[in-house]
């Protein structure tokens, strides 16, 4: 297992798969969009699997597909399943808006080898659901939320984005909404990447505290981020992955300061 200059074990790889998303949500997607990489600068699911593969070799043992939004991915499955086939990994997960997720894709996703997702929803008002996300449909993320529990996708934790109009009866309504269904209720503080300006409340349940930090990230056009508020990054020499992946988590900081090379929806959070 590797471990950074300050002793953290690093074993969780997240991993974005695209910088695409079908909503726009006002805390991951600056007003104006962002440039999109072209399609022959986003690495193949090839080159994904082969990191993957590597950094499982290194003790990684955690491994998450983010975006953009994941599912905005034709045949994310077969990613997927080329994960789960190098058999190095207890907890293979996916963070989605939950708005594609229909019942017979969560049970592909299933079958190929993804274990559990997380679903975003920070409200369950239409309207503002629809605010934030800038046109999205509430009942479609509930539907691929019951869509995730029906295929076994468990546990589906629910992140909650905590807005600075979010109200304390929200949250409520939330856990209310999460213990009916048998999800788990996750708050997230929102956080600018620039930290001058983060504001972000500090009774959330993610993110964790930068000591306990075991999160090296893959960017969707190859790069190895050990810090999600730094700039640093450490691009993917394909002849020696495994250099690259060692080379990334030394050089991962004590704390984050600020990104600013990257929105959110570049990075996958």
């Amino acid at each position: 297992m590797l471990r950074d200059p300050f002793g953290r074990a690093i074993n969780y790889l997240r991993v974005s798969v695209t910088d695409r998303c079908n909503l726009r949500c006002s805390y991951c997607m600056p007003h104006d969009g962002i440039a999109l990489q072209p399609a022959s600068a986003i690495l193949s699911y090839e080159r994904i699997a082969a990191v993957a593969q590597a950094a499982g070799g290194l003790g990684f043992r955690k491994i998450k597909l983010t975006g953009g939004e994941p599912l905005a991915r034709r045949q994310i499955e077969r990613l997927v399943g080329m994960i789960a086939a190098t058999g190095h990994y207890t907890d293979i997960g996916m963070t989605t808006n939950g708005t594609l997720l229909t019942a017979a894709r969560a049970r592909v996703l299933r079958d190929a080898g993804l274990m559990r997702v997380n679903v975003s929803l920070d409200t369950l008002d239409a309207d503002r659901f629809a605010r934030i996300t800038r046109g999205g449909r509430i009942d479609d993320a509930i539907r691929g939320i019951d869509s995730a529990l029906a295929a076994g996708l468990t546990p589906v934790k629910i992140n909650m984005v905590i807005l600075p109009d979010t109200t304390a009866a929200d949250i409520d309504d939330m856990r209310a909404f999460c213990r009916a269904r048998g999800t788990e209720l996750q708050t997230i503080a929102r956080f600018s990447l620039n930290a001058c300006d983060s504001g972000a409340v500090t009774n959330a349940d993610r993110p964790p505290q930068c000591d306990e930090c075991n999160r090296l990230r893959l960017t969707a056009d190859g790069y190895l981020k050990s810090c999600l508020r730094s700039d640093r990054e450490v691009p993917v020499d394909f002849e020696d992955i495994g250099g690259s992946i060692r080379a990334a988590v030394a050089g991962k900081g004590r704390a984050g300061v600020s990104c600013t090379t990257r929105a959110m929806a570049q990075i996958g959070g």
